[in-house]
């Protein structure tokens, strides 16, 4: 395929300001979920992804100028007070409590790269996805040695369900990962790139693969990158990332009280919360206060104060605590574990919108990853 030249990436317009019955509104959505009464409507936008590595089971909604990441494919969606019907031509709906309206809503078209393959015949959106409104996501292998005993599998992730219903592929080459990047900016404006990753059988913990994938990506397109991993064994592997032309750095927590990641991430927990420590610090002198993140789920068995004192630490060293809800996934151990309430999430979510602006952490300033894109949690509108 055959693609004119490389444009110049355009910033992202800022997101309209949001009332406070919007925003409590985005923060019950992503905790009750969506019941889309159409899915299957040429307008529905972007099809909800099932399964796989990260954020699944939910779809994009726009939401006064927001794109969030609702739940739409869990059992509590299908049981949610929110309603959907068919959108219109331009995808915007009716959002309905029930039978009775409250907000207009929109859901983003498919991206134009998803109608492409590469020479060999791999369909463009088993390397990577649209996520959001403008991100392009990827795990660059979809497999993981914590995923391969369940002694030691994070019990909410379901990295090998999109492998194995052959909606993805093992390995993204560096070279498969350009073509793709450079396509969705080209056709679909993606602004930034999030590369996540298994945790391969290497003491580097995924470091290298993502350096090679960041290398050819920016090579091929200028797309601010996020590489997410957890910490490498040798610091010196954050400013290899660095020269690679990943912009930012995601290493992530999930969840922060000893006893529930010994029991809900037995093998990730093997890696002590000092050691993130260590690597939040050393990978902050790389990339910059705000330039590293971390990801936890709320909803889990945290306490709210557990989560804030974390939250607290980690602003301390520069690190951006990107608190989302956690979503069960279908085919996963926690399957049935119920997703945070709406009332809890606030409870989290404003303290820390407060504690980050005192810190001058803003997800705005974020140059690539989950904390820019903000759609998987709404405490980008609840920083003040």
């Amino acid at each position: 395929m055959s693609l004119p030249p490389p444009l110049p990436n355009p910033t992202a317009p800022p997101a309209p300001a949001l009332s406070p019955a919007t925003r409590a509104l985005m923060t019950e959505l992503q905790s009750q979920g969506l019941r889309l009464l159409d899915p299957s409507s040429p307008h529905a936008g972007v099809p909800g992804r099932r399964g796989g590595a990260g954020p699944s089971d939910h779809q994009a909604v726009t939401i006064d100028g927001h794109t969030i990441m609702v739940p739409v494919h869990t059992t509590g969606a299908w049981t949610s007070p929110f309603v959907v019907e068919s959108p219109d031509a331009a995808g915007r709906a009716a959002l309905k409590r029930g039978s009775i309206p409250i907000a207009q809503v929109a859901f983003p078209k498919a991206p134009r790269f998803y109608a492409l393959q590469t020479l060999d015949g791999v369909p463009y959106p088993q390397i990577a996805t649209l996520h959001g409104a403008d991100v392009l996501a990827t795990t660059v292998l979809q497999t993981c040695i914590r995923y391969e005993s369940r002694r030691k599998t994070c019990q909410f992730c379901a990295i090998g369900q999109s492998l194995a219903a052959g909606r993805t592929i093992a390995h993204k080459t560096p070279e498969q990962l350009a073509e793709v990047a450079r396509a969705a900016v080209l056709l679909d404006g993606v602004r930034h790139m999030v590369m996540t990753t298994g945790t391969p059988p290497t003491p580097d913990r995924g470091a290298r693969v993502l350096v090679d994938s960041a290398f050819a990506v920016r090579a091929a397109v200028d797309l601010p990158i996020q590489a997410q991993c957890e910490p490498p064994d040798d610091d010196r592997w954050f400013a290899r990332m660095k020269a690679a032309g990943i912009d930012a750095l995601g290493m992530h927590l999930e969840v922060v009280t000893p006893a529930l990641r010994e029991r809900l991430m037995p093998g990730k927990a093997s890696v002590p919360m000092a050691r993130y420590l260590e690597s939040f610090a050393a990978a902050v002198g790389v990339f910059g206060r705000g330039q590293v993140s971390t990801y936890l789920l709320a909803g889990l068995g945290d306490s709210r104060d557990a989560l804030l004192a974390a939250c607290e630490q980690v602003i301390a060293l520069g690190v951006y605590p990107f608190v989302v809800p956690f979503v069960p996934i279908r085919g996963t151990p926690l399957e049935d574990h119920p997703p945070p309430d709406a009332a809890f999430m606030r409870s989290v979510l404003e303290p820390l919108g407060a504690m980050l602006a005192a810190a001058g952490l803003r997800s705005s300033e974020i140059k690539a990853g989950c904390g820019k894109c903000g759609a998987c949690s709404s405490l980008s509108v609840y920083e003040s």
